[in-house]
């Protein structure tokens, strides 16, 4: 009975659905046709997206907030790692800069030890020093080549400006040297100008020389030049050594207190080199034979 009853509501109720439907089909291409051609409906769909914008705005929002975050949190740790790269990069710049200028330094050494070694007569060789005492009075430093060079007791050493020392202990592969500014250390010279011998003696200071037998009357004067003398043999003849910075002749003195300045800047030197002079080969092989 009920089955019945549902059976014969049926074929009413679906024909009104399709009837609806249709309608619903017809009313919209109307619509589409009058606003396509007349535009009609435009301001329909104005107010209906200023109606519907707050909501689309308010379901937005999360989704925005979401991606500011993202993005922020994103931008804030790239500004880390670029702050942090560059960072690295600065000091890798300053060390390679620093690297740089001590590079620039020693070319420029060593281009004054060859234009000072195309100057020489005598055979050379450049060392580098590798130590330097560190008693204050005592100024001795070791240099990186020794007997298997050929290197002897007593052999002079200058650099680009003028006379260093001289060795006074070899071994096999480096050697000990002294300073002339050395207490110790006495260095036979002349008055380049006009050849006045005398004897040039280590202060215990880099920066001055002692001239301490010279006579009230010596001919000698602030701004000469002081070169080897070649006397005693160490040292060959003409190498700079010293310039005279002051001359104090005192009647109740015997001798006059006369100072100079080294040639070469003994505090500050990094390179040198050994002289074998003509003179002085002989003594070497003599040396080098009877070890």
């Amino acid at each position: 009975m009920v089955a019945s009853r549902a059976n014969s509501s049926n074929p009413a109720r679906i024909p009104a659905l399709g009837v609806r439907v249709l309608g619903a089909i017809a009313l919209s291409i109307l619509l589409m046709v009058l606003d396509h051609r007349q535009d009609h409906l435009s301001s329909v769909r104005q107010a209906v997206g200023a109606a519907v914008y707050p909501i689309q705005v308010v379901v937005d929002s999360p989704f925005r907030l979401w991606e500011w975050i993202r993005e922020s949190t994103s931008d804030r740790n790239q500004l880390h790692l670029d702050l942090s790269r560059l960072q690295a990069e600065r000091l890798l710049t300053s060390a390679r800069l620093q690297r740089l200028a001590a590079l620039e330094a020693e070319n420029a050494r060593l281009r004054g030890l060859l234009e000072a070694r195309a100057q020489v007569r005598d055979e050379v060789r450049v060392a580098e020093i590798m130590a330097v005492d560190a008693n204050p009075y005592r100024h001795n430093l070791v240099i990186d080549v020794g007997e298997r060079d050929g290197v002897y007791n007593g052999q002079a050493i200058v650099d680009a400006d003028g006379v260093v020392g001289q060795v006074i202990e070899t071994g096999l592969t480096t050697s000990q040297a002294m300073l002339i500014s050395d207490p110790s250390h006495a260095l036979p010279v002349e008055v380049n100008r006009n050849g006045l011998r005398t004897i040039a003696n280590g202060t215990g200071e880099f920066d001055s020389l002692d001239l301490p037998f010279l006579p009230n009357n010596a001919d000698i004067r602030p701004g000469d030049l002081l070169v080897t003398s070649g006397l005693g043999g160490a040292f060959p003849s003409g190498y700079p050594v010293a310039v005279v910075r002051a001359v104090n002749r005192m009647p109740q003195r015997r001798f006059a207190d006369v100072t100079a300045t080294p040639s070469a800047a003994l505090d500050q030197v990094r390179e040198v080199m050994l002289i074998w002079s003509s003179a002085n080969k002989p003594q070497a092989e003599a040396q080098a034979t009877d070890d």
